[in-house]
């Protein structure tokens, strides 16, 4: 990857924005891939975890010592397992993250957009051009 240009493709980011032609952007999109991420993919996610959980048990304890000679395997597959499992619930917490911020992005920017208008209203010199006269 080259940062001095857009890489080529369709998923290249055509769009005149430069992003995704799929990016969710008005409030209804943003609340739908939210929606996704919370009943869909967080559980999802979840549920394949648990599931390598149980196999990745199976393998430790078919490889384990049963006569006082276990194999490698066990211990590595094992350390694997632990690190892989740290990473998953990285995983988690981030879609979490990602999940809230599709939820608070609309309300975030219409208060940072209504907080800056306040203090550029406040410092306008414009204002004493576009009152109207008093009498």
């Amino acid at each position: 990857m080259r940062l001095t240009h857009l890489p080529d493709g369709p998923d290249a980011g055509g769009s005149a924005g430069g992003g995704r032609p799929d990016l969710a952007s008005s409030p209804a999109e943003k609340q739908a891939a939210a929606n996704t991420l919370h009943k869909d993919i967080e559980p999802d996610t979840k549920s394949a975890g648990r599931w390598a959980d149980e196999e990745t048990g199976a393998v430790v304890k078919a490889f384990d010592a049963k006569d006082g000679h276990g194999w490698l395997t066990s211990g590595a597959v094992s350390k694997a397992h632990k690190t892989w499992s740290e990473q998953i619930q990285n995983f988690v917490n981030r879609l979490a993250g990602d999940e809230a911020a599709l939820r608070n992005n609309n309300t975030l920017m219409t208060g940072t957009d209504a907080g800056v208008g306040g203090v550029v209203r406040k410092v306008s010199i414009f204002d004493t051009y576009s009152a109207p006269p008093k009498h």
